[in-house]
């Protein structure tokens, strides 16, 4: 398996990790880093990732291949360890997670975007992280029906929920990469417009790095900065006491694949409230698991936040029903389902390589 670093502070790094810590005892997974998030030493770390996979690949240890992707330069990064995986004829599963791959794609020159779709080809399956992701693997890289298979990401499900009844003042929370593409901006500015009774009911925790200077100085600008809090970037621990702790879940962002954040979110029996992009309307029912906005309307994110903060018995009745919903993605569910995929992936190689042998020796 080749993605992020373990402890990189994304989706990516967490779905991995998730199936690294939880896959059957049958599997061995070696994971290998190609990128410590950090842009400094990229091309060191690419180098080191390269040389280990050959290593392995060389001592004949690998029967599969499964590669963790987004945009951008993950995708020449993982264009070349496709390349050498086919080399060594070894069946590949792409598992895609660019938010923003719709739009790289789209503004990649034509001869390059053969390229990558041929790429993209080449792998026995590809993961997308929704219907409208399978869909748009489907008709832009121009893969096979059967070769991408859905998989919502996983999370993992506490086993017990505090009782959120008349909790006083209410913690909304967000969790991710502090950028406009987020949502941030937009969350700062609805939450300012709320009359002043509401926000003193409220305190909002951002929870991440980014451009945190920035909304800060937004969040002083609109005279809320006593209601706004900037832990920086959290651990699993600190994620679960926090979530355990709010009230409710703001991700107003405008570009997703399946925010762990979000899941994360549901799975402590949040009501969440984000936008219809990416996969997110796949798992997220509006009025019913979440509360749906359309990415920059602001005046109607402030009309969710304040419906969650005067109407208790919504926000428990949505927090309840998302979390049902969060059942579904189970890790236990996924790794069951994605060993089927490996075992799938491991038969049709051999089948393949039989019927090369057998044509050869005739």
């Amino acid at each position: 398996m080749l993605g992020p670093n373990p402890d990189e502070k994304g989706g990516m790094g967490k779905v991995s990790k998730l199936i690294r810590e939880n896959v059957a005892e049958s599997i061995e997974i070696q994971y290998i880093s190609t990128w410590n998030g950090k842009d400094a030493n990229r091309l060191t770390n690419f180098a080191q990732a390269l040389m280990a996979f050959l290593w392995q690949l060389i001592g004949g240890k690998v029967d599969l291949v499964h590669i963790h992707i987004s945009e951008r330069g993950s995708v020449l990064r993982k264009s070349i360890i496709i390349l050498i995986s086919l080399a060594y004829q070894k069946p590949i599963i792409l598992h895609t997670h660019g938010a923003e791959f719709t739009q790289f794609h789209e503004e990649l020159p034509k001869p390059i975007k053969r390229a990558v779709n041929w790429m993209f080809q080449q792998c026995n399956y590809v993961i997308a992280l929704s219907e409208s992701w399978k869909q748009f693997y489907i008709k832009n890289c121009h893969l096979a029906p059967d070769r991408v298979i859905r998989m919502y990401n996983p999370v993992t499900i506490p086993s017990r929920i505090p009782n959120r009844s008349s909790s006083h003042p209410l913690k909304f929370v967000f969790l991710g990469k502090i950028t406009p593409r987020k949502g941030i901006d937009d969350l700062l500015n609805a939450f300012a417009s709320l009359p002043i009774d509401q926000q003193n009911q409220v305190q909002i925790v951002l929870a991440g790095t980014g451009e945190e200077e920035a909304a800060k100085q937004l969040a002083k600008q609109l005279g809320i900065e006593n209601h706004v809090k900037f832990p920086g970037w959290i651990d699993e621990k600190q994620r679960d006491d926090l979530l355990s702790q709010a009230q409710a879940f703001l991700l107003p962002s405008y570009q997703e694949g399946l925010p762990m954040a979000l899941l994360e979110a549901m799975s402590w029996e949040l009501p969440c409230i984000t936008t219809p992009v990416g996969g997110i309307p796949e798992v997220i029912t509006d009025q019913e698991t979440g509360l749906l906005v359309e990415p920059g309307n602001v005046q109607k994110l402030a009309c969710a936040m304040q419906t969650l903060i005067e109407n208790e018995s919504l926000r428990l009745r949505i927090g309840k029903a998302s979390r049902e919903k969060a059942k579904d993605l189970d890790i236990k569910r996924y790794c069951v389902f994605l060993s089927d995929i490996y075992e799938q992936s491991a038969k049709k190689y051999d089948r393949n390589e039989m019927a090369v042998k057998n044509t050869i020796s005739h």
